[in-house]
């Protein structure tokens, strides 16, 4: 601002301090007009110099001295004057500037000031317009500020709970401790309940803690959000998440309950059907003891397969990976679901690559389920040609695996079947015209237990190409120093096959090359031909193609194929022809399916094995009845049928057996001196007193009277891994797996008896 605007300021304060006082007030004389200032100053400058010039004038012509004195002195008082002048108007101008400074600072204290009141009236402006409550307290928790929706919240006055405590409104929050926010500031959250007239109403509170860094105040800004919406449906998951796993808990438990239920019953008709097919039956009658056999075996992988699937449903899926045989497991499996294939006239091969390991660390229990459900759908789907189980090392993200893979020639399925057949209740067929039954959970099941183990499936197939099932499963083992020698073990050998089957063919001609051997597979149909044949190690036909004359032999041998042993390849039903073919030419027997181990030692012996060395069941059960006779066998087991089943076997096995009914009636006869029994089947599950608590009051009196301990086989339909290892636990000497079978029951009661 120019001194012309301070003055004209000043003027005004002039003007309105007259107009107060009611008279014009005379003018300060820095007000007045600068000229006159200016014309007194030069007036008395020249006064002075004059004066001063005629006192030296009268000093030069002797005037009197009282003259030139008294102009001296005028002079003198001239410049002081004038002096005085000067300096007073400097300082008018001084005091002009500070005025003026003054007046610029108190504007921009007052534009500031103005400012400052626009900013916070925005800011809280936009606190009440924010939705979410807002609260600022001080270091003792007292409400310094709060928006509306406190008040709106509460039914009061925002103003009225200005200096008070949450908890005096209700709210229950804790102030954070200063220590917290020590070196600056603290946020904190966390869920808040506040009651109000609309009822109980959630928020999540979000709070910061800071100490301001002048002051040296701490204070409190919090922002709370409704989440009552949020909260409910919480809550209203969480309730339905638990009515859902009560209500898979109640399914798990009335699908066991009823499983067990029907399989009772189903133990006794099995058992039964057993017990009759070993009678005296006509053509007919043996036809229906098949079939009944047939359906209550189909119905009990049902119920299987439903109580898998309710463990999975419920989360109850357990793995227990131990040390196991993969070659026997495999092998028996293949054995087990032969007799199936050849119902039907398929082949059924098996190929165990040598660079399988011996033994890997695996659930033994689950892994057999999987390649029975495999095993089973393909042979059920498979009307001619066959099915070929192949086990190979193999790689799976980069590490060592072990691939198991099921190909069959089937019908094939189409390609956007694939991914929908492992889903729950599908199948590759649907509608009414579907030729195959099922309830559509095999595959299913086979997918989630191989998934639990780590591992992967994979299908591949095409209509009318038959089907292919990939199992992987990581591998913790590595094949033995013995395991891969025997990989060479058959080097420079040529090994010639016939066989009806392609499938069984194809396994066979695998194994040998697998061994550093040579393979050759003969077609059925130019084997009676005119053709130019080869020297041979071995030879093996397949006995369905081979006549009781002998001439299939004769035929190969006339058409080239001279081999220096001839090995025949026979099913189960054909062991009554043994005799004929060794005495056309056969000089070694290969039960079908073909065991890997089997079939080397056959090659690679140099005695041909005598017919005695392929065993029947009949013959192992007449071996087990002979070396243990006249056993005196209690059996506690509260079922009619199941005892009746077991008392039957057991005596014509030529055992003597009693009954008891509970697991108190056997813990009294077992804990006597005198006791006259030989070995017990104790049921699991009984009234009165159940298996387990009965075997460990055996054990203690035993332990107790110094008596050396009864064999005790456990008779249970559960065959989980985990109960077999808890029985054992409990004192029990074997496990025998429900739905009785007179002939394993006969062989694991020979077993324990021998040891």
């Amino acid at each position: 601002m120019t001194r012309a605007g301070v003055i004209q300021r000043l003027e005004r304060a002039w003007a309105q301090a007259s107009k107060a006082a009611g008279t014009p007030l005379a003018k300060p004389l820095i007000y007045s007009d600068q000229r006159h200032s200016s014309f007194a100053s030069k007036a008395l400058v020249f006064i002075a110099f004059s004066n001063l010039a005629l006192a030296g004038l009268a000093y030069l012509t002797g005037t009197s001295p009282a003259i030139y004195v008294g102009l001296l002195l005028v002079t003198f008082m001239a410049i002081a004057f004038s002096f005085s002048k000067s300096r007073g108007e400097g300082v008018v101008a001084e005091e002009q500037r500070a005025m003026h400074q003054n007046a610029l600072q108190m504007e921009e204290l007052a534009d500031r000031m103005w400012e400052m009141r626009e900013s916070e009236q925005r800011f809280y402006g936009l606190l009440e317009g924010l939705g979410d409550l807002v609260v600022h307290r001080d270091r003792d928790g007292r409400i310094l500020y709060a928006n509306k929706v406190l008040g709106e919240l509460l039914g009061m006055e925002v103003d009225q709970a200005y200096g008070k405590t949450l908890s005096h409104l209700g709210i229950e929050i804790p102030i954070v401790p200063e220590a917290a926010f020590a070196d600056g500031e603290s946020i904190s959250s966390t869920d808040v309940a506040v009651r109000t007239g609309r009822g109980l109403r959630w928020f999540a509170w979000t709070e910061l803690s800071m100490r301001d860094t002048e002051s040296g105040e701490a204070s409190h800004w919090a922002i709370a959000r409704d989440i009552t919406a949020r909260k409910l449906a919480e809550t209203a998951l969480v309730n339905a998440r638990e009515r859902a796993e009560q209500a898979s808990h109640a399914k798990s438990r009335f699908l066991a309950t009823v499983s067990h239920e029907i399989r009772t019953p189903m133990n006794g008709i099995m058992g039964m059907a057993t017990l009759l097919a070993d009678t005296t039956l006509t053509h007919e009658q043996r036809t229906y003891v098949g079939a009944i056999s047939t359906s209550s075996g189909a119905l009990l992988a049902l119920i299987e397969d439903l109580l898998d699937y309710s463990k999975i449903e419920a989360g109850k899926l357990e793995l227990e990976a131990q040390k196991m045989d993969v070659r026997e497991m495999v092998e028996s499996i293949v054995e087990l679901m032969a007799t199936r294939a050849f119902a039907k006239s398929i082949g059924l091969g098996c190929h165990i690559s040598p660079l399988v390991p011996e033994y890997v660390n695996a659930d033994p229990g689950r892994l057999r389920q999987v390649l029975l459900n495999l095993l089973g759908n393909a042979i059920k789907f498979t009307e001619t040609g066959g099915v070929l189980l192949t086990v190979i090392p193999s790689q799976k993200d980069g590490k060592p695996a072990l691939s198991f893979r099921v190909e069959d020639t089937g019908p094939g399925i189409e390609q956007n079947a694939l991914e929908r057949i492992f889903k729950d209740f599908e199948q590759a067929e649907s509608g009414s015209t579907r030729r195959h039954g099922g309830a559509g959970l095999g595959l299913a099941i086979t997918r989630r237990l191989v998934e639990a183990m780590k591992g992967r499936i994979i299908a591949e197939s095409a209509p009318g190409e038959g089907a292919t099932f990939t199992v992987t499963l990581p591998l913790d083992g590595e094949a033995d120093e013995e395991a891969k020698n025997t990989a060479r073990s058959l080097a420079g050998y040529h090994v010639g096959i016939l066989a009806s089957h392609e499938m069984e063919a194809e396994a066979l001609s695998r194994s040998v090359r697998a061994h550093g051997g040579r393979s050759t597979i003969i077609d059925p149909t130019a084997a009676s031909k005119s053709a130019q044949g080869e020297d041979l190690d071995a030879l093996i036909v397949d006995a369905s193609l081979e006549k009781e004359d002998g001439s299939c032999l004769r035929k190969l041998r006339e058409n080239g194929w001279k081999a220096k042993r001839n090995i025949t390849l026979i099913a189960p039903s054909e062991r009554g022809r043994l005799a004929s073919f060794r005495a056309n030419g056969y000089g070694a027997f290969l039960a079908r399916p073909a065991r890997t181990r089997t079939m080397l030692r056959m090659l690679l012996s140099e005695i041909p094995n005598r017919p005695s060395e392929v065993p029947s069941p009949k013959a192992g059960r007449k071996a087990a009845r002979g070396a243990h006779t006249g056993l005196h066998v209690l059996v506690a087991e509260d079922n009619e049928i199941n005892a009746l089943l077991a008392r039957s076997a057991l005596t014509r096995a030529g055992h003597r057996v009693e009954v008891v009914t509970n697991g108190r009636a056997a813990l009294d006869v077992l804990t006597k001196q005198s006791r006259p029994y030989d070995i017990v089947l104790m049921d699991l599950h009984m009234p009165v007193l159940d298996g387990l608590d009965a075997i460990a009051g055996v054990r203690r009196f035993e332990e107790e009277a110094g008596m050396a301990p009864i064999p005790i086989l456990v008779l249970s339909a559960d065959g989980q891994e985990k109960t077999r290892q808890g029985v054992l636990a409990h004192g029990a000497s074997g496990f025998v797996t429900k739905p009785l079978d007179p002939d394993k029951l006969l062989l694991t009661l020979e077993t324990h008896m021998a040891a």
